[in-house]
């Protein structure tokens, strides 16, 4: 017998799950999109932005039923507008991703060769902060059964503690492309350098509410 079910009305957790699991399926399309211009398929591009676009609706589907669904009469490990604050967040990831997804459609942009290995790398690095993200959000059903508390708690909280290392990581590797960018300055036209500057702001966007919705989380735990 569940006794979240049976104390506290239908848990919203395994519904949050479900949207964590959509939000990181459009994060796991980036790397692909990226390879995609690198290799100039722009047909591909835009196929992959449509699936982009695809998932972030079936995210928000997710949402809006976690959201009239959360128990008004009933207890929850934690307050309402901590979990829908989570929801905004994980939101803003797939927002992110979208965006990323649009502005590289938009334009048929060519990679300058000098910043192909720098690109890839620092999309493999958004994808590995997500991830740990991921990981972390996986726990809150359980985490739920024990009012985020215990063992399982503090488990999530070193998750977290890397999260915040690894978004600092990809931070870095975005200062060191643009740098890069403008030591080229000469050999690019503007509106190239503006689009490569787009793409470095939407793919930061990721990392760092991929950040703040781990940040949440662990305000949850330690409040618990």
């Amino acid at each position: 017998m569940n006794i979240i079910g049976e104390l506290f009305g239908k848990s919203p957790f395994g519904s949050l799950l479900q949207h964590t699991k959509k939000v990181y399926e459009c994060v796991k399309l980036v790397k692909p999109l990226m390879q995609a211009v690198l290799e100039e398929d722009y047909k591909q591009v835009r196929e992959l932005q449509d699936r982009v676009s695809k998932l972030e609706y079936e995210a928000d589907v997710v949402k809006h039923e976690i959201r009239s669904n959360l128990p008004r009469r009933f207890f929850l490990p934690v307050n309402r507008d901590e979990l829908d604050n989570f929801l905004k967040c994980e939101d803003k990831i797939a927002d992110g991703v979208e965006d990323f997804a649009v502005v590289l459609m938009i334009r048929e942009t060519k990679i300058h060769p000098d910043l192909k290995e720098g690109f890839l790398d620092y999309v493999n690095q958004i994808v590995k902060v997500s991830e740990l993200l991921m990981n972390a959000a996986e726990e809150m059903v359980n985490l739920a059964e024990t009012s985020f508390s215990g063992a399982e708690a503090e488990s999530v909280l070193d998750s977290i503690r890397g999260l915040g290392e690894e978004e600092w990581k990809a931070d870095r590797m975005e200062r060191e492309i643009a740098r890069t960018i403008y030591s080229l300055e000469a050999q690019l036209d503007p509106i190239t350098i503006i689009f490569y500057e787009k793409i470095l702001v939407t793919l930061g966007r990721i990392a760092n509410e991929a950040e703040n919705t781990g940040d949440l989380l662990r305000q949850m735990i330690v409040k618990g």
